[in-house]
């Protein structure tokens, strides 16, 4: 565990760009000074050519157990409604579920209510077989503000997610395995690695095609089929002007020498 006290670490391996949540103390609950953090890494991120990928996780015991309510008990005795905190909060989450680079969550411990919300915004998620994983609110006497509600069902299929929203319960990620959710659940000793690995793998793709691609998918989810499939060809027009796309295939399929022909 690293003792840094700023809300959010920030650590670029390659073209990996790792974002650590940092109040441990907290499990890494959301406060209005590690959402502002998360937010202009957001901005940077997508302005920095040499970010291919985005991986976002959580020092300590846990990735994220949501908001903070120590927060949200200042905010209301001071007079302000925390929904305030939250529409900055979602708003956060939208820009990552729109951004043009993939992210990837990496999910140990505790991934609860506002940290199921950023998971659920991610592209890619990676989990602990260990991590204990639900939206939690009810239990709370709480709604969701950061997206579960929206963004569960898609993920996790209308049963479960009604389940999970209606009672609040915790699941272990071995539990969302047949979900299609979570990309990988590995021990936790082989959590790092593994995430490191599949971040590479969507690095290795890095291009504008890959950026286009992720904001259509973006743009398109929820649109009726029809809508989603003009969407579909207008991307893969403005993919193929901007880009040297005829090149790439031009050298695709023009014959390599063999080792017979350079003899």
């Amino acid at each position: 565990m690293t003792t840094d006290t700023a809300p959010l670490l920030v650590e670029q391996r390659g073209t990996v760009r790792w974002l650590l949540l940092n109040r441990p103390e907290r499990r890494n609950a959301l406060d209005v000074t590690l959402v502002e953090a998360l937010d202009k890494q957001i901005t940077s991120a997508e302005a920095d050519p040499g970010t291919a990928v985005i991986a976002v996780a959580g020092n300590g015991p846990s990735f994220c157990a949501g908001g903070d309510f120590h927060q949200f008990l200042e905010l209301h005795d001071g007079g302000d409604n925390p929904v305030g905190f939250l529409t900055d909060v979602s708003a956060c989450f939208s820009r990552i579920a729109a951004s043009p680079k993939p992210w990837v969550a990496v999910l140990h411990g505790h991934a609860v209510a506002g940290g199921l919300e950023l998971a659920l915004a991610c592209d890619v998620v990676v989990a602990a077989d260990t991590t204990l994983i639900g939206d939690g609110h009810v239990k709370q006497r709480l709604v969701p503000a950061g997206g579960s509600s929206v963004r569960l069902p898609g993920a996790v299929g209308r049963g479960l997610s009604r389940w999970l929203l209606l009672t609040g319960e915790l699941l272990p990620a071995t539990a969302f395995a047949n979900t299609g959710w979570i990309h990988a659940i590995v021990p936790e000793a082989d959590l790092d690695a593994t995430a490191t690995r599949i971040c590479r793998r969507l690095a290795d793709r890095n291009s504008p095609a890959q950026q286009r691609l992720k904001t259509l998918l973006h743009r398109i989810d929820g649109l009726a089929p029809e809508h989603a499939l003009r969407e579909e060809l207008a991307t893969f027009a403005d993919n193929w002007s901007a880009s040297s796309v005829a090149d790439a295939l031009r050298a695709f399929l023009t014959p390599r020498p063999t080792k017979a022909d350079t003899k």
